[in-house]
């Protein structure tokens, strides 16, 4: 990275004045659709993403164990998710949507150490044709977070943002609950399986797949662990209650689905080895 566009995050202490533990994600480039011009709306460009995450990195260094940190090989295909599937209009509205997101607490399919702060960039490299680079940078904290949340009978919804033309949510499915076979004609929405124990269409569906819901497909979440199970899902427009229409699966059974994984295709060195202790 050159000197001009070098990150520069800044330091951030605890209460008694001990500087935070810091895990950055530099040079994250994305091809999305972003911008307000029409060219923009119809051809992906790229966008490059600067995260760094303030956090205490302590019990992961003593214990050894990803579920007390970050595990920036998901993260990074969660942010690249989100970036391709809300379609931001600002760069405004991306670098909120990622802290907000960074910041949020951790769930318990999904453990890990909770973030204190977020400092985030995005840049447009071909934005202005050569002439410049625009970028904006923004830093949050956790405790100035404030998320919506909504019981619903499978669980709960996380409201993580809500911007123009698209809303973030986390779909938390209880042990035992359903997101019933449902439709919508009005919504285009995409969905990242976070959690490891779901049914997709009664299959089986591994954590880090990736789904496109286009209007008027039969689509449903079963969870049959004994952990909370969570799904990413961007709604465009944000979501509308009266869109999510729900119906009994058709006697030829829900279509079968091809996702697309955003998570790395690795393996721990030493399986059940406590580094890789996330269920």
């Amino acid at each position: 990275m050159s000197a001009e566009h070098a990150f520069h995050p800044p330091v951030v202490t605890t209460p008694d004045g001990r500087p935070l533990d810091v895990i950055e994600l530099r040079g994250l480039t994305v091809d999305c659709i972003v911008g307000i011009f029409n060219r923009e709306r119809i051809a992906a460009q790229p966008l490059r993403l600067d995260v760094a995450l303030f956090l205490d990195t302590r019990a992961a260094a003593v214990g050894g164990r990803l579920a007390h940190t970050v595990n920036y090989g998901r993260l990074a295909g969660e942010l690249r998710f989100l970036l391709e599937a809300c379609r931001f209009e600002l760069l405004e509205s991306a670098v909120e949507t990622v802290c907000r997101y960074v910041l949020a607490p951790p769930t318990d399919d999904v453990p890990r150490a909770q973030v204190h702060a977020a400092t985030v960039r995005v840049t447009k490299p071909l934005a202005l044709g050569g002439l410049a680079v625009p970028s904006l940078q923004i830093h949050r904290t956790a405790a100035e977070m404030v998320y919506g949340r909504e019981e619903k009978g499978f669980g709960r919804v996380d409201i993580i943002h809500e911007g123009a033309g698209y809303g973030v949510y986390r779909l938390r499915v209880k042990p035992g609950g359903c997101i019933p076979t449902h439709v919508h004609q009005q919504m285009e929405e995409s969905e990242l399986v976070l959690g490891s124990g779901l049914l997709l269409q009664f299959k089986p569906v591994a954590r880090g797949m990736a789904f496109h819901w286009p209007r008027g497909f039969l689509h449903r979440y079963d969870n049959p662990s004994s952990t909370e199970q969570t799904v990413l899902c961007v709604d465009r427009p944000g979501f509308i209650p009266s869109d999510e229409v729900e119906t009994e699966p058709p006697p030829e059974g829900l279509l079968p689905v091809t996702g697309h994984s955003y998570y790395p295709l690795d393996e721990p060195a030493a399986p059940g080895s406590p580094a890789e202790h996330q269920p």
